[in-house]
């Protein structure tokens, strides 16, 4: 059924210019050979923050991990950061797509952002891209007086792929027990890899299709998905204990895919007592906030930096733009 008359009139233009498809492995090829034109929003030259690139070293045996750090000019004393994760399926995507949120974010709430580019699969399936992003989360600790941070305010932020890395590593960082989280902020997040046995005629219609995730998952897990022995950390969803999680901000849309999943899982963390803020845009399928200017990725976008705010203890003003 076609569920284009419950979308938000306001998001309905970034349909046309944002394709939907299945992906396989021709397309992912085809697409990798000749990257797509995407123009995503510029830096501003203005904000004074200063955006470096560094590479550092692995987790383990793993190869060195190139990062990308934002850090305000001004800062003075400790102060938060951010480990942010970009989205892409597990199969795309780079740390230049959130270049502008992330300086501005960075910005707004005083805070160092470390961007992590981690390797992509298939051909870099599990667990390797997740300890790429735990590579990033300990170096960021590590060198956390060299950063200015405050070791007990570094949150974990990330969109679809990205919010399912940043869930695992909320589960992995407490189960090493050597770095402590503050936050985790999952925006439409990518948690469960038996999402495709779980329909909803009302959802997954737009930009990411359930033959999609499929695709995604069997490439990030190595296997089909839907097994019965999935490991926790590649797919949060699993995981049977939440206990101990830090709080965290999921945000999904009504449209989405992970709809269903993203809910679930934010009751689950309540249940093993973990404060969570659940937030369920009607009418936004995956994606929205792409459609940049409207009404409601305005307000998404001051719901997520007042939840990180209030996360991290950020209570200074510094919240502004």
């Amino acid at each position: 059924m076609s569920t284009l008359h419950l979308v938000r009139p306001e998001l309905r233009p970034l349909l046309e210019v944002l394709p939907t498809v299945s992906l396989n492995v021709e397309m992912l090829a085809a697409s990798r050979a000749n990257p797509p034109v995407i123009t995503w929003p510029p830096i501003d030259p203005l904000l004074p923050v200063a955006i470096t690139d560094q590479v550092v070293p692995g987790f383990g045996a793993d190869p060195a991990v190139h990062i990308r750090i934002y850090r305000p000019t001004d800062l003075a004393g400790q102060v938060p950061g951010i480990l942010h994760i970009h989205g892409g399926g597990y199969i795309a995507g780079s740390i230049d797509m959130n270049n502008a949120d992330n300086q501005s974010l960075a910005a707004a709430l005083g805070c160092v952002i470390v961007s992590v580019d981690y390797r992509l699969a298939p051909d870099t399936p599990f667990p390797g891209p997740l300890e790429d992003c735990y590579a990033a989360l300990k170096w960021m600790f590590d060198n956390r007086r060299d950063l200015g941070l405050d070791a007990a305010r570094i949150a974990v932020k990330g969109e679809s792929a990205g919010g399912g890395l940043a869930a695992a590593l909320a589960l992995l960082a407490r189960d090493r027990e050597e770095i402590p989280i503050a936050f985790q902020c999952l925006i439409f997040p990518m948690l469960d890899d038996r999402t495709p046995a779980q329909p909803n005629p009302h959802v997954g219609e737009f930009v990411w299709t359930a033959d999609s995730n499929r695709f995604g998952w069997q490439c990030y897990l190595g296997r089909e998905p839907g097994g019965e022995d999935i490991d926790a950390y590649a797919a949060p969803a699993r995981a049977k204990d939440l206990a101990g999680l830090p709080p965290a901000w999921i945000m999904t849309g009504g449209l989405d895919l992970f709809l269903e999943e993203d809910i679930e899982y934010a009751r689950r963390l309540m249940r093993a007592g973990v404060p969570v803020d659940l937030v369920v845009y009607s009418g936004a399928y995956h994606g929205f906030h792409l459609a940049r200017g409207s009404d409601l990725v305005r307000k998404f976008e001051m719901d997520c930096r007042e939840a990180l705010a209030l996360g991290l203890g950020i209570s200074d003003g510094r919240r502004g733009g």
